[in-house]
């Protein structure tokens, strides 16, 4: 009796530890979610007057950012932006970009001509560098007067409340002036580069309160919103008046594009000074107004505002509903809201400013970074996230780039002597010439980005016309690659550089070579071009298998990853900007990689590196090497507990870049993705990459696996 007892309890015993160590799998398998309720315990409320971000609304191709009035009444950082919207300025010389001699540098003992600035040519490198650059296509605000006539400024308004409806995409924005109560509701068109706005307030038609529209010139700067209010001469703005609504014709040398606003329940509109034109409410107590924008001449009434109110909210409940989804609300830490809200307003800014007919710039559609032309190398961290989000179609009309550019990306490599397609870092829309410096001429890490891209659509369309669409993109690539990687004869191995630029862009390009992130991705690239060429019933490549057999090891001192194989004093001097030689494992599937040498290397980073001098996608792409680990804890300590890495109320990135960074949001949702479903080789259960203490429970569905 006393043996049968002792069975009985050791087999308890047992089975209590076998629910323990399977406890976390089991409570978190996929399982139907609320998205309605996930997406809507983060709506957005703003009381600040003054935010550093704007509130937006758009879809992908166009927005526009508001202040806390709903509107651009205030503040000159909520711009209308869009992904046709480009202006190139006269050239300050005779010279052309064809014309543009670069410089000469020994590559590997012969020289090759770099797109890079020299002095023969300043004028021409600065005007190469700065154009195209986007433009703020036009700024509507609310006219806002005290009793007494005066104007009001920001620090009138009482009582501000902004709040932002995730589901519907409307914002609507309250506040008091003088005691009056005002309402302003926003909302932007799913498929037209148009918003509509509704103000409300009693005796509207006072004249104490109106709309104003106003464009500038194009803008130099390098940064900033794109807009230039001190040059009216500069550009001519022509305005046809109607009932009901005006056509302006824009010109701004030779840009031109053409703007409707429209309105209803009456009101008078009048040129008060160049380029500004007033609108005078006729309405009693409300106003509503439509305003688009675009290439061609409009020539049909607008959407109303409830016709583009009915339209944004449909298109935002199919967005919620498609794709992926987490729920995270089960979770004992603590800090599982304010994960789960950097979720959800990640995927919101992305879908109004990074799903376009562009690749995105840094800044999206808020203001412009680096004069808002795209950068090649990012695209991987703006674009990723929707094929784990299984949200393809937002992501694929931006990869056309790669097509667009092909023809040019292959002149470019046979120039340098190389075979395959070079592909560029920085260029603006419809521009086929380089940023001219030495960082974009000579970095590397963005060449094998666009067959990662075409894996991951494979994964999700594994079918003849995928493999036709990316063919010549993947093989073009990986020629190049195959053809840049130097074979050094008397060490029997390939070597990448020099020169070349390092992720972090901060090596020496003339002496540089085999960086630990490069040599990694060289090996994914190969690999997977070489499958593709089996996929389309092609011979594998010899070259292409030559250069995988003897590519250089990873670079290891003292038991750890350095940056790059010839780098000195690695963790006395170049412990800043990005901590790349980590993505070799785990935003890359880890290629050439050791793991224990891996594990010691993420130590020593986290003991080690200047947080405070990286960037936004640096903290996502830690989490991701952390979860490769089995570092679930420190995953998710990487993506909420460093300043370096915050989103503030809007969901914007702030801090590392400028302002807003959106590779960080990018980074943030593929990161997750990743943790949540798995990638290749993964443990088995779900979320692997989340700590495996219970104290994380994640819900999730409808999202694909990494690599």
């Amino acid at each position: 009796m006393n043996k049968f007892r002792l069975l009985i309890a050791v087999r308890i015993f047992a089975f209590s530890i076998f629910v323990i160590q399977n406890s976390y799998a089991f409570q978190s398998q996929p399982s139907k979610i609320d998205r309605k309720a996930v997406v809507t315990r983060h709506n957005i409320t703003i009381t600040d007057r003054d935010l550093k971000g704007p509130g937006q609304v758009g879809n992908g191709e166009f927005a526009y950012g508001f202040d806390i009035t709903g509107m651009q009444t205030f503040t000159q950082s909520g711009n209308t932006m869009s992904n046709w919207g480009w202006h190139k300025f006269p050239l300050p010389t005779s010279e052309t970009p064809a014309d543009f001699k670069g410089q000469e540098w020994n590559t590997q003992g012969r020289m090759v001509r770099y797109d890079i600035q020299n002095k023969e040519q300043e004028k021409l490198s600065d005007w190469m560098r700065g154009n195209p650059q986007r433009i703020h296509l036009g700024r509507l605000g609310l006219i806002l007067k005290r009793k007494d006539g005066t104007m009001a400024v920001l620090n009138d308004l009482q009582n501000p409340v902004q709040k932002i409806d995730l589901w519907t995409g409307i914002a609507t924005s309250t506040f008091e002036l003088e005691g009056r109560k005002i309402k302003v509701t926003t909302v932007g068109h799913p498929t037209q580069d148009a918003i509509a706005i509704k103000i409300e307030a009693d005796n509207l038609n006072d004249g104490l309160i109106g709309a104003f529209l106003e464009f500038p010139y194009a803008s130099m700067a390098e940064f900033g919103n794109g807009a230039d209010w001190n040059n009216p001469g500069k550009h001519t703005t022509e305005a046809v008046f109607s009932s009901g609504h005006t056509d302006f014709h824009r010109k701004l040398d030779d840009t031109e594009y053409d703007v409707r606003l429209q309105w209803k329940n009456g009101g008078t509109i009048k040129e008060t000074k160049a380029h500004r034109y007033e609108l005078q409410f006729a309405g009693k107590d409300q106003a509503e107004i439509s305003l688009s924008f675009s290439k061609k001449p409009i020539k049909s009434d607008l959407p109303t505002f409830q016709q583009t109110n009915n339209e944004s909210i449909k298109k935002w409940e199919k967005f919620w509903k498609s794709g992926g989804a987490i729920d995270l609300s089960e979770s004992r830490d603590p800090r599982w809201k304010e994960l789960e809200r950097r979720i959800v307003l990640s995927q919101y800014v992305m879908a109004i400013n990074e799903a376009g007919s562009l690749p995105p710039q840094e800044s999206g559609l808020v203001n412009n970074g680096w004069y808002g032309k795209y950068h090649y190398e990012m695209i991987w961290w703006h674009g990723t996230h929707y094929a784990l989000w299984d949200r393809w179609p937002l992501l694929d009309p931006g990869m056309k780039a790669y097509g667009d550019h092909l023809e040019s990306s292959v002149a470019r490599a046979k120039k340098q002597g190389y075979d395959g397609a070079r592909w560029p870092k920085t260029i603006g829309d419809q521009a086929r010439w380089e940023w001219p410096l030495e960082i974009t001429a000579l970095l590397i890490w963005q060449q094998p980005h666009p067959i990662f891209f075409a894996e991951l659509d494979y994964r999700s369309h594994p079918n003849a016309k995928t493999l036709n669409k990316w063919k010549d993109v993947v093989l073009q690539s990986a020629d190049f690659m195959a053809s840049y990687a130097h074979y050094n004869k008397d060490q029997n191995r390939y070597i990448l550089g020099y020169p070349l630029q390092v992720v972090s862009e901060n090596a020496d390009p003339r002496t540089t070579i085999n960086p630990t992130f490069e040599l990694s991705y060289w090996r994914t690239g190969l690999k997977i071009a070489q499958e593709w060429r089996k996929r389309l019933k092609m011979p594998v490549s010899t070259k292409y298998a030559d250069v995988l057999a003897k590519l250089s090891p990873l670079p290891v001192k003292d038991g750890l990853y350095v940056s790059w194989e010839n780098i000195n004093d690695m963790w006395k001097n170049y412990t800043f900007e990005h901590p790349a030689l980590i993505g070799a494992y785990g935003m890359l599937p880890g290629d050439g990689v050791d793991v224990p040498t891996m594990e010691r290397t993420f130590k020593k980073v986290g003991e080690t590196w200047k947080f405070s001098h990286t960037w936004g996608w640096d903290f996502p792409m830690l989490a991701m090497c952390a979860a490769k680990l089995g570092q679930g804890g420190k995953a998710i300590d990487y993506l909420l507990n460093y300043p370096g890495f915050r989103l503030e109320e809007h969901g914007l990135v702030d801090g590392g870049g400028p302002f807003p960074y959106f590779p960080g949001n990018g980074g943030l949702l593929y990161a997750i993705a990743m943790m949540t479903a798995g990638w290749d080789g993964a443990p088995a259960g779900n979320a692997p990459g989340f700590p495996k203490d219970g104290s994380w429970v994640v819900k999730w569905e409808g999202l694909k696996k990494a690599l």
